[in-house]
């Protein structure tokens, strides 16, 4: 063989070995793909699965660092092969880096940002959430997202459904337990009933906005509507789906949406949805404590009109079409002048239409020699 052919010969083995190699790395590289996560927690679990690891951190806070074994299992995390150093970025090796963080809520606020990797469009609608507008105000006790979903816990945020409202109970007790009694909270937790909405389904998720400026105000009708207009889940319940529709054409609906449309950055009176049926408290209009309750309705009009006298809230029809078997003179006169405006107008449409006829006429006539 001369050299020339034994340089090719070898060029030619290297070549056939490096294709082997990447084939191999191809073949076994899927089949591998959970191992890393596995040998890091492993890794990492030599020294935090002791219950006793812990450290005591500047603010004079001690900091736990034991971490279960069985909570990993369970988290959605570890199952998917996210490893620790998927959020502990700054900690590759030991021993780990001096520790700069002066108390637990600093190192929770710093290391939540690494939600952002793999949840960016969630972690992007939270800046613009009512409470990234409170930590930049100043208040450090904001929930951030590991607040909310956990840490190392992490789980589906509704597996119960109960879980939406118990983890807004961390900060908001009083509300969510106004919330428990109310009509929705109770067919919530006492029926484990899907359809009734919990605090996300109203407030919102990641980009929660404050309830109390004038824009949440006047979107609150729409909001209702999301389920009080749906007449497959109304009629589930036995409830009216035309309660919006009907709000709508009445004064309090058509003041709200000129308001909305001409001036809606202008606080106005005119009442919506949680003004008569309250808030987090809303009951049944049956429930005596309900505010809607016919014993109650008066007291609740004059929210708004203090000088309503007794019979005031007898003039309301509910959210409910005018019907010979609920208001029978109301009908009646409905039907009346249903008819008798129509009426009206054609006799004044076929007046003027003869007056005009008659003046041309009567020039016509005048013209003629």
């Amino acid at each position: 063989m001369t050299s020339r052919n034994r340089y090719h010969h070898k060029i030619g083995l290297i070549a056939a070995g490096a294709l082997v190699l990447l084939l191999s790395i191809l073949v076994t590289s899927p089949a591998s793909a959970g191992k890393p996560a596995q040998e890091t927690e492993k890794y990492c679990l030599q020294c935090h699965s002791d219950p006793n690891l812990k450290m005591t951190l500047p603010s004079g806070e001690t900091l736990s660092l034991f971490i279960s074994q069985d909570v990993l299992n369970h988290s959605i995390h570890s199952p998917l092969g996210i490893e620790c150093e998927a959020c502990h970025t700054d900690i590759t090796t030991y021993p780990h880096p001096a520790i700069s963080y002066q108390s637990k809520r600093e190192l929770s606020r710093v290391y939540y940002k690494s939600c952002e990797k793999c949840h960016s469009a969630n972690y992007e609608k939270t800046l613009d959430s009512m409470h990234a507008s409170a930590a930049t105000g100043g208040n450090l006790e904001a929930p951030v997202c590991t607040d909310c979903h956990g840490s190392h816990n992490v789980q589906k945020p509704d597996e119960p459904r109960t879980l939406i409202s118990e983890t807004c109970s961390k900060c908001h007790g009083q509300i969510v337990d106004t919330y428990k009694q109310s009509v929705h909270g109770m067919a919530l937790i006492s029926e484990d009933n899907k359809d009734v909405p919990v605090c996300t389904d109203c407030h919102g998720v990641h980009n929660i906005q404050d309830p109390r400026t004038i824009q949440f105000r006047v979107q609150s009708p729409e909001l209702c509507a999301g389920c009080h207009a749906n007449q497959d889940l109304m009629a589930k319940y036995g409830l009216s789906a035309d309660v919006y529709s009907i709000y709508k054409r009445s004064w309090h609906g058509v003041d709200v949406s000129v308001y909305k449309a001409r001036w809606p950055t202008i606080w106005h009176d005119s009442a919506v949805c949680t003004d008569c049926h309250g808030i987090h408290d809303i009951r049944k209009t049956t429930d005596p404590e309900s505010k809607v309750n016919p014993k109650n309705l008066l007291q609740t009009c004059k929210q708004c009109h203090p000088t309503a006298g007794p019979n005031w809230a007898d003039a309301w029809t509910g959210h409910n079409e005018i019907s010979l078997e609920r208001t029978p003179i109301l009908y009646y006169v409905e039907v009346f002048y249903s008819s008798f405006t129509p009426f009206v107008l054609w006799v004044c449409v076929i007046y003027v239409i003869l007056q005009i006829v008659r003046s041309i006429v009567d020039r016509v006539r005048r013209s003629m020699p």
